[in-house]
């Protein structure tokens, strides 16, 4: 009459294990699931009648009740259903506790009685892999991801309840080990004219420093941008499988191979809060900066995001972590990520001031969307022009992504070895120590402060790029005013209306 059987649910990228508990006693026919459920987890009543009415298996006529025993936090999603109905096979005495002991239960279940992959199955499998855990056979590539070291993939509850019964033995199939793979990334080559806007992108993968690009359509922005990741290190093997981790969470295509070239994503403008930072209502899930963590978040036209989505990235920005916090649970996921964001310099994105035909208040309301704190962030602004004709048409091709991604490679390694993280993430007591200033630059630095051209934390973003770009010319002594010159020259200024933006 009771039954306890083992599954997880997912909060945010991160699987919980439960207990399903199951009850069938004596009372009105009724099937009622307690233990904060959500929608999908009530829902999963009528999954589980028809599949076992499909697997010709006996629906109890009695009582039936159901309960997710775990934390205090709303639980549930279709992956519980197969956990549901073995506990009511066991409750009703068709399976015997022995038998479902030591094991754990993850798969959606369809109406024929199949199993199905859900939503999240990497840490749902890795949450109870200390168990054997049995999922469908059609999730057992992105079930390896959870590095299980017992898998038993089924196809369906008939064939489950006979080996359960012991009159089959497993089925046989493969599950295949999940590695990381080499991928293609477009190559900087691509890219004709703009030396200074590479140079701020390998500054940008070297120092991990968040960028904005400011310029006309067809300079080469977005361009720019989806190279940026084939300069970053590959990823380690960790960091690959946390990143699909989190792609799993969030009910992204999956299989064994995981790419090692770090995430790069590139919402519409029309995202959402949630979609961007993560969250929602009865399930918090990863947004994109989450799934963009170790990689490259691009907003391209960030100007037609809404103000609100921009500024909710300014605290995950400056800690590295999303936390949200609904009256039903609160999770923290990862937010490291190199933000890169791309502008026109006005709403018809004219260069020329004689072919602009935007107003000066048409220019201001356009600029006055990006909050000062939120330009703050960005460590480089730089200034982009169309490439003239001769770049345009010439033979010759620019510096490949390979030659400069072993220079960021040296300056990463670098970084590690003397202060233990990248120059973005430098703290400021440890400025005056690995990024120290020589008198000349200290003037200069001084001198910007007395004219309000630089806030605070822009004098210590300065200071963090100088140091970067000091590295990657193999100058490692105090900095030198040419490099404060060029990092100054690199976070150019923006004219909001609201004082300029240093």
């Amino acid at each position: 009459m009771y039954a306890a059987v083992t599954s997880s649910t997912l909060m945010a990228t991160v699987g919980s294990p439960i207990v399903v508990e199951a009850h069938v006693g004596q009372g009105l026919p009724g099937f009622t699931v307690v233990g904060l459920p959500d929608e999908g987890c009530r829902e999963s009543r009528d999954r589980v009648r028809a599949a076992m009415l499909s697997c010709e298996l006996p629906w109890p006529m009695k009582r039936v009740t159901i309960n997710l025993a775990g934390t205090g936090e709303r639980r549930g999603g279709a992956g519980l259903d197969l956990a549901i109905a073995v506990g009511l096979l066991v409750a009703t005495g068709i399976i015997s506790q022995d038998a479902v002991d030591g094991k754990a239960f993850v798969a959606e279940l369809g109406l024929d009685g199949s199993l199905r992959g859900t939503s999240g199955m990497a840490p749902l499998v890795a949450a109870v892999a200390d168990k054997e855990v049995v999922i469908a056979a059609c999730a057992a590539g992105e079930a390896s991801l959870a590095r299980a070291p017992r898998v038993r993939p089924v196809h369906s509850l008939a064939q489950l309840v006979a080996v359960l019964k012991a009159e089959e033995s497993w089925p046989h199939i493969n599950v295949p080990d999940a590695r990381v793979v080499l991928d293609d990334i477009a190559d900087m080559a691509d890219v004709r004219g703009q030396q200074m806007a590479r140079l701020a992108m390998e500054v940008a993968a070297a120092g991990f420093h968040h960028a904005l690009l400011m310029g006309p359509p067809g300079a080469g922005k977005s361009m720019l941008a989806r190279r940026l990741p084939g300069l970053l290190p590959r990823l380690t093997d960790e960091q690959a499988f946390r990143v699909a981790m989190a792609r799993s969470a969030a009910g992204l295509p999956m299989s064994a191979e995981i790419a090692s070239s770090p995430p790069y994503r590139a919402p519409h403008h029309t995202v959402s809060m949630i979609g961007m930072v993560g969250g929602g209502s009865s399930h918090l899930r990863p947004g994109e900066l989450t799934l963009a963590s170790d990689g490259v978040l691009f907003l391209d036209e960030m100007g037609e995001f809404a103000p609100t989505v921009l500024d909710a990235l300014r605290q995950p920005l400056e800690e590295g972590v999303v936390r949200i916090s609904r009256a039903n649970g609160s999770v923290t996921m990862p937010a490291r990520c190199l933000l890169v964001a791309a502008t026109n310099p006005c709403p018809c994105g004219v260069a020329s001031p004689l072919a602009c035909g935007c107003t000066d208040n048409a220019k201001q309301r356009y600029l006055r969307r990006f909050s000062g704190p939120l330009l703050d962030r960005f460590d480089l602004r730089v200034e982009l022009q169309r490439p003239s004709t001769q770049e345009l048409t010439g033979s010759q091709r620019a510096e490949s992504s390979q030659a400069i991604a072993e220079r960021v490679n040296r300056v990463h390694e670098l970084c590690m070895s003397r202060q233990g993280c990248v120059n973005s993430a430098i703290t400021a007591d440890m400025l005056d120590d690995v990024a120290p200033l020589c008198e000349e630059s200290l003037q200069l630095l001084r001198t910007r402060l007395d004219e309000g051209k630089l806030t605070g934390r822009g004098y210590h973003r300065i200071r963090r790029v100088a140091r970067t770009l000091a590295d990657l010319n193999g100058d490692l002594g105090p900095i030198g005013s040419q490099w404060v010159h060029m990092a100054l020259t690199m976070r150019a200024k923006l004219n909001t209306g609201l004082g300029e933006q240093r």
